[in-house]
């Protein structure tokens, strides 16, 4: 099998999963026989707060304006510590940003709720603080490891430094920042369920509300779709990465 082929195919399965997935979160009453049947013995099954559909949507609004602000700003501070006027910060950002994934995800809320309020604002903020790290550390390596060669040769047919930056350096180092923006994302998915503790909604509603009332059927009605939305996006961004690195 020809490696377009095989990128094909995996196009083809991940259209079929992600077809599934909605199907499945659109279907409540399919839902409700599953969690009644794994857990017969609970009044309420179903988190009243909305559909999954609805709280999937909140879960993916907060994760794509975090993931799109992670990705624009941590590409930023990765390219502009790798030019000569700015790499005497590179160690500073590096420290930052590893310092940034240190604290835990409601010390972070707690801190931001009295600047931003409760809600979607703050969550936000929790993101896109622990969604910066890998995608600024992989843009800093992406451009880091580019032969000097290479940039002597852009140089050397007339580029200027812009140019070099746009056509020659983020190109070759677009596998490398994409493996980082994939890593992110996908944390980002996983810590977005803290947010509901602070009224953000979406996939955490669900789970928070079951520990809170010890109801099992609540958590797993909140983490299967957490866990089936962080392999999409997973597998989506792997998908990209690959299209990249084989042009």
């Amino acid at each position: 099998m020809t490696e377009k082929k095989s990128r094909v195919i995996s196009w083809i399965i991940l259209g079929i999963f992600l077809l599934a997935f909605i199907l499945l979160i659109s279907n409540m009453a399919l839902w409700e026989s599953f969690l009644r049947w794994l857990f017969p013995d609970e009044r309420e099954v179903l988190h009243p707060r909305g559909t999954l559909l609805e709280l999937v949507g909140e879960h993916l609004w907060m994760v794509i304006v975090s993931s799109g602000l992670a990705t624009v700003i941590g590409i930023s501070i990765g390219v502009l510590v790798t030019r000569p006027l700015g790499r005497q910060y590179l160690p500073l950002v590096s420290n930052l940003s590893s310092l940034g994934q240190t604290f835990p995800p409601v010390a972070v809320l707690a801190l931001a709720v009295p600047l931003l309020g409760f809600g979607f604002k703050p969550t936000v903020a929790a993101l896109l603080l622990y969604g910066l790290l890998p995608i600024v550390r992989n843009t800093i390596t992406g451009i880091e490891n580019i032969p000097s060669e290479v940039r002597e040769a852009a140089y050397g047919m007339g580029m200027s430094s812009w140019q070099v930056l746009f056509k020659i350096e983020l190109p070759l180092a677009l596998k490398v920042i994409m493996s980082g923006i994939r890593i992110s994302v996908v944390i980002n998915i996983g810590t977005a369920t803290v947010g509901a503790t602070i009224g953000a909604g979406g996939l955490g509603s669900p789970i928070t509300a079951g520990l809170v009332s010890e109801n099992p059927a609540f958590i797993l009605e909140g983490a299967i779709p957490a866990a089936l939305l962080a392999f999409s996006a997973d597998a989506l961004l792997g998908n990209i990465e690959k299209s990249i690195s084989s042009e």
